[in-house]
């Protein structure tokens, strides 16, 4: 029986497949594109914990968060509140996404940015820097080894910083292996898309000093975020709990906050 993640891999490998635009065509684009602007940079410099806020819709799940969002306005509010770096989905099957999204946040603010999506290409990573992202997200479950190290040094040539997302202790070997010195730990497993919320506080201790550890998925708020921040992350990717929080300036600034050793248990 396919899995979620093995339908959006397959959907997104068809359309790879079928993509005829000329690569270096679009080596050339994302070359001159320049660099970004420091995502691995901003949260390494976080004050406290370091927190990327999420332009998100929906999710496969758990079905609409905020449909009809409008992209610069949250990525507005996100900014307000002290978000270090916003992260935006444009996946448009299976999250409600659009590039489109990610033009309008960007352009609305002067944080870094993240383009949340499926990797599984050169043209996805080149694309990710002409669209004007700042980071690509490579998903180690959805790449093989060649494929991780190849696309890991690929965005490092056009002036991307890569977010190497990972689930467990064989594939943070992997994201190392390559190089790695941003990886991401979600704990939401892509096969069954349930939240295991201690996985990030299990594997943190196998990352090393130099490499800037973010948590992904899972962080309802701030006592969630307290304990990841006490277990060494640097910053959490959060989506679900601000795009729905009714007032994400303030639910962003109540992350930014944080500070390392003041959870209260």
């Amino acid at each position: 029986m396919a899995t979620y993640l093995d339908r959006i891999l397959a959907a997104h490998r068809e359309t790879a497949a079928g993509d005829r635009r000329s690569v270096e065509d679009l080596r050339e684009q994302a070359v001159a594109a320049g660099p970004g602007r420091g995502f691995a940079a901003a949260l390494a410099a976080a004050e406290g914990l370091g927190v990327i806020a999420e332009v998100k819709r929906r999710s496969p799940s758990k079905g609409d968060l905020f449909a009809d969002l409008d992209p610069e306005v949250v990525a507005g509010q996100y900014a307000a509140g002290g978000a270090t770096c916003v992260s935006v989905l444009t996946d448009e099957a299976f999250f409600g996404g659009s590039v489109g999204d990610l033009v309008a946040a960007r352009a609305a603010i002067d944080i870094p940015v993240l383009r949340k999506d499926f990797t599984v290409g050169l043209v996805d990573v080149l694309d990710t820097r002409i669209m004007g992202a700042d980071c690509v997200l490579l998903i180690a479950a959805a790449l093989d080894d060649h494929e991780l190290r190849d696309l890991h040094v690929a965005a490092t040539e056009v002036g991307l910083d890569a977010l190497v997302e990972v689930h467990d202790e064989p594939e943070i070997e992997r994201a190392l292996a390559v190089g790695a010195s941003l990886v991401g730990v979600n704990q939401r497993d892509l096969v069954t898309f349930q939240v295991d919320t201690a996985r990030a506080e299990r594997v943190a201790p196998l990352m090393p000093e130099g490499v800037v550890r973010v948590a992904e998925s899972g962080v309802t708020g701030p006592d969630d975020a307290q304990h990841l921040l006490d277990a060494g992350y640097h910053a959490v990717l959060v989506g679900e709990s601000l795009v729905t929080s009714g007032d994400p300036t303030a639910a962003t600034a109540a992350l930014r906050a944080l500070r390392a050793g003041t959870a209260t248990r």
